[in-house]
């Protein structure tokens, strides 16, 4: 356990705040500037893509691939981040895998509301298969808003007649926007960066009027999640949006769904980005990589 280490970033996210909302471009730089401080490894090359209806990156390891196709969906609300943003994630589930990860420039609101970004998503998978690609080879995998995308694009998908991918992987995914969960309430204090009006503003840009009891929206209290692929949800008790992952594997479980469950103590929203800062970072990201390869079908 590293409590200094969880003290110093905790300590960093609880920096001053402004009055009020803010504008949605300043969001957006602030947002790319704290994820800009993030660390990347080595050991990957980047390429710039299109993927079905959108732009991608395309993260590739320089040594030891393995046959493997990671669909990442990058964190922000639906209202801000980027591939790039998301790269400390997708470029260490890269490396410790073997696998090429497509990271998804989805659309946001609240220029382009819900459900857009799930349309892109299911644009991207589509395209994916289109291409020849195995489902069996494919993993869908995102932090926060793009890990409940990981979520509501296997819904897109099964309503769609499409094969499910061969394994889904969320780190702290937002699952419900009707935020009912009861760590709204129990975890504001201990949680640094998340508040319930923060949540409130960018979630009208992203429903946009829409009453978010529709399962793909709050898929942690509405979705049937029966035929879905293994399912690894990665969560710190410093969430306000705890009980999405738990609420969520409750129902994965009474589905009949392969889930796991993974809570780790005392950390943040989404502490998987501080890789080589949080010891519990690089720990969960090792357990995702290993859930990955054990999951996802190689011929290499």
């Amino acid at each position: 356990m590293s409590r200094e280490q969880r003290a110093k970033v905790d300590t960093m996210l609880r920096g001053p705040r402004p009055e009020g909302p803010l504008p949605v471009e300043e969001i957006r730089s602030d947002f790319a500037a704290l994820m800009a401080t993030m660390l990347v490894p080595d050991g990957i090359r980047t390429t710039q893509v299109t993927l079905g209806p959108r732009s991608a990156l395309l993260v590739e390891p320089t040594a030891h691939p393995r046959a493997g196709t990671i669909l990442y969906f990058h964190g922000g609300s639906f209202v801000f981040g980027s591939p790039e943003t998301a790269m400390s994630l997708t470029a260490n589930l890269v490396v410790g895998t073997g696998f090429r990860a497509y990271s998804l420039d989805y659309r946001l609101a609240p220029e382009h509301p819900f459900p857009a970004a799930i349309d892109d998503a299911l644009g991207a998978y589509r395209a994916l298969l289109d291409a020849g690609e195995d489902p069996e080879t494919i993993a869908f995998a995102g932090d926060s808003a793009g890990g409940g995308l990981t979520v509501t694009t296997c819904l897109a998908a099964r309503a769609a007649g499409l094969p499910m991918p061969a394994a889904v992987v969320a780190f702290s995914p937002g699952l419900d926007g009707t935020r009912t969960g009861e760590s709204m309430e129990t975890r504001a204090a201990a949680d640094p960066l998340l508040t319930s009006a923060g949540l409130e503003h960018t979630g009208a840009m992203y429903l946009a009027g829409r009453d978010p009891r529709h399962e793909l929206i709050s898929p942690a209290v509405l979705a049937d999640l029966t035929g879905f692929p293994p399912m690894l949800l990665q969560v710190g008790t410093n969430e306000v949006l705890l009980d999405d992952s738990t609420r969520l594997a409750a129902r994965a479980r009474a589905a009949g769904v392969d889930v796991v469950l993974d809570v780790t103590a005392d950390v943040p929203h989404v502490f998987q980005a501080f890789s080589g800062v949080l010891d519990e970072a690089d720990q969960a990201l090792e357990r995702a990589a290993l859930f990955l390869t054990q999951q996802v079908r190689s011929t290499r």
